[in-house]
């Protein structure tokens, strides 16, 4: 069996005048992600590790930040499109253990429908994708509500065709 995991970070500074997206929900809250695209912190993340395990690179190098093409882009679309990529290379996505860091506002409310929106579309079961959250106990920049932390670790495994 050919199996790869891909590990992916992401970091989107908060700020008020935008919309949360995370886990391609929007979540009501009165600071955003603050980003060149809608700034999806948790599907960065899990693009990043997709691409990692791939050995494709990282998001900037497929979706860079100085292209108009990706100005305020859906980050339900990159995710789409990396799975793509994992595809064209053979490999399929076994499943997905991902963490948020953010001290507000709570998530648990949303994580199931996190949950099946990433699933339809990265083509997994649902109980194949772990979205858990923490706070970092007032601590740092996340502790401070300036900035949020999507951590994500991908396996893939090769498909023979």
């Amino acid at each position: 069996m050919n199996l790869r995991i891909g590990f992916g970070i992401d970091f989107h500074q908060l700020v008020e005048g935008r919309d949360l997206w995370i886990g391609g929900v929007l979540i009501p809250h009165i600071k955003g992600a603050l980003g060149h695209s809608d700034a999806d912190v948790l599907l960065h993340a899990i693009c990043d590790a997709m691409l990692g395990a791939a050995c494709l690179g990282d998001i900037g190098e497929h979706f860079p930040d100085t292209s108009d093409d990706y100005k305020n882009i859906d980050s339900k679309i990159l995710l789409s499109r990396t799975n793509e990529l994992i595809r064209k290379e053979n490999y399929m996505l076994v499943n997905i253990d991902s963490t948020l860091c953010l001290q507000q506002p709570k998530i648990k409310p949303y994580v199931k429908q996190m949950q099946s929106i990433i699933a339809k579309l990265v083509e997994l079961n649902e109980n194949a994708v772990s979205i858990k959250a923490t706070t970092t106990e007032k601590l740092g920049f996340v502790g401070r509500e300036e900035g949020i932390v999507a951590y994500a670790t991908v396996l893939l495994e090769k498909i023979n065709e």
